[in-house]
């Protein structure tokens, strides 16, 4: 039996761009997608902290450094240049692995930069419902 479990994620991503007439997908910069451990071409869920809408799509790598986040297609439809998403990857395991297995937790800042990654469980003491966004300790390398 294998059992899917969430493996990582980008948490407050701003979203730079949105192209409605492309074919489809999430472009990140990937330098941010290596930050995460999540692949090119990976199927993730975007969740819209903005508006609450949650969509399913791929990945497709940016230009490293540039610190892009793309909404394309009809994805596009979802979200509005500045809203925050988060980019969730998961992976199947058997139930051991599983038990074993640690997320990456890789929360950026209003610029899209990494300034935090953390374990699941011991973030939530640092976010600040004010600003949306976390501080700047590393919790968990």
């Amino acid at each position: 039996m294998k059992v899917t479990m969430f493996k990582s994620k980008l948490h407050q991503m701003k979203v730079t761009e949105a192209n409605l007439h492309y074919e489809g997908s999430i472009t990140i910069d990937s330098d941010l997608l290596d930050e995460a451990g999540i692949l090119p071409y990976e199927k993730v869920q975007v969740v819209n902290i903005t508006n609450g809408a949650r969509l399913e799509t791929y990945t497709i790598p940016g230009e490293a450094g540039s610190r892009v986040c793309c909404l394309n297609g009809a994805a596009a439809r979802r979200t509005q240049v500045g809203d925050r998403i988060i980019v969730i990857a998961y992976a199947d395991m058997s139930p051991e692995e599983a038990e074993r297995f640690r997320p990456r937790v890789v929360i950026v800042d209003e610029h899209n930069d990494p300034k935090t990654i953390v374990n699941e469980t011991e973030y939530a003491t640092k976010y600040d419902p004010e600003s949306g966004l976390m501080d700047n300790t590393v919790v968990d390398e």
